[in-house]
């Protein structure tokens, strides 16, 4: 459907067009050349990574996490299971289990009460878990110095998902650098873009070494074509580089522009007590890549509240579909109890484009209040 506004559309700065020039004018138009090697160190500049690898999509780098990891058929990951499903596919490709973990009601991101109980159940049978991958949903970051514990004491790998959350902040550092691996998104609806595309972060050294080199095919260091593993096609290309470069130097504007929705609708809707915007204590700071909200009014249907939305060509979403609740997963182990399913059952994301204007933010809080 066209919609009149988009819940999160591409918004491009005009500064791209220079670096995209730049690849066709000197002809680097394959998966390496000069914009790839700058956007990687600039993006290490911008986040406090040590390392970073720029490749085709999150799920990619997300893929070359667990890899990087050693993690493989048979070991159990302890996944967030409120989340996009790109999350828990990945784990699937290295044929581990995935055992989704039930959300807390602050932050809506993985309980650390419910990460607890599921380390005690595996490591008591003798079943280690091989990674934790928690998720910064929405742009929110998650409850990192619970979580950390938690893995540092039992000696367990954490990868960040923070694919919603570039410019997001945990006491002052960005997230995404905090656990032994994090990866960002840049499809076409994230904060910032590359068309498509994402990056794996980490301050370790070997896991960099081994992605990398997955990521181009398993290539040996010889003359002619050798490969002794199976490698993935995954490195981004010098052209879509470009396009991040160009897209990463207003990244500040982004921020502050999601910001303001967010602070726009939580004024507009201050007076219905009925709804509660997602939030988290003062020591997080959320680039609000979506403004998600709860209806708490269990007379107000959500749907009804997209339907009219919709009704003025106005596109909103649920929240995501817990992993549990998914037809491919929901056979498999869960802890926790049922907060990601409220979540799912009463959460409407409201448009929340950096492009959005003061007069389509008012329309569309007048439409929610409306509804109430």
């Amino acid at each position: 459907m066209t919609y009149k506004i988009y819940l999160s559309p591409p918004h491009m700065s005009g500064r791209e067009m220079k670096y995209i020039q730049e690849a066709f004018d000197s002809n680097w138009i394959a998966p390496v050349g000069p914009n790839i090697d700058a956007f990687e160190e600039e993006l290490c500049r911008y986040t406090g990574s040590k390392y970073a690898l720029a490749v085709s999509s999150g799920t990619a780098a997300l893929h070359l996490a667990l890899l990087a990891l050693g993690v493989q058929k048979g070991d159990i990951v302890l996944c967030q299971s409120l989340t996009f499903v790109a999350t828990a596919n990945p784990i699937m490709y290295v044929g581990a289990t995935p055992v989704f973990i039930d959300s807390e009601r602050i932050t809506w991101n993985m309980c650390p009460n419910a990460l607890e109980e599921s380390l005690r159940h595996y490591i008591r049978i003798g079943k280690r878990p091989k990674a934790v991958i928690v998720v910064h949903l929405y742009g929110m970051p998650a409850m990192l110095d619970e979580i950390l514990y938690l893995c540092n004491q039992n000696e367990i790998p954490l990868i960040e998902d923070a694919a919603e959350a570039l410019g997001s902040e945990y006491r002052g550092r960005k997230v995404g650098t905090f656990g032994d691996i994090g990866i960002i998104s840049f499809n076409g609806n994230k904060i910032i873009t590359t068309s498509g595309g994402g990056a794996m972060l980490s301050n370790n050294a070997g896991y960099m070494k081994k992605a990398r080199f997955l990521a181009t095919q398993a290539r040996e260091p010889t003359e002619h074509y050798e490969h002794c593993e199976v490698g993935y096609n995954y490195r981004m290309s010098n052209v879509c580089a470009g396009i991040g470069r160009g897209q990463l130097e207003v990244i500040d504007e982004r921020v502050a522009q999601r910001q303001a929705n967010f602070n726009f609708y939580g004024s507009a809707l201050s007076d219905i007590s009925g709804i509660r915007f997602q939030t988290g204590p003062d020591h997080r700071f959320s680039n609000r890549w979506l403004t998600a909200l709860t209806i708490e009014d269990r007379q107000i249907d959500p749907t009804g509240i997209q339907n009219a939305l919709l009704g003025q060509g106005i596109e909103s979403r649920p929240v995501w579909k817990p992993m549990h609740c998914q037809p491919i997963y929901k056979t498999l182990p869960r802890f926790g109890g049922s907060v990601a399913e409220s979540l799912f059952t009463r959460g409407v994301c409201l448009p929340s484009g950096s492009n959005l204007n003061n007069d389509e933010t008012k329309l569309i809080s007048q439409i929610v209040g409306t509804c109430f």
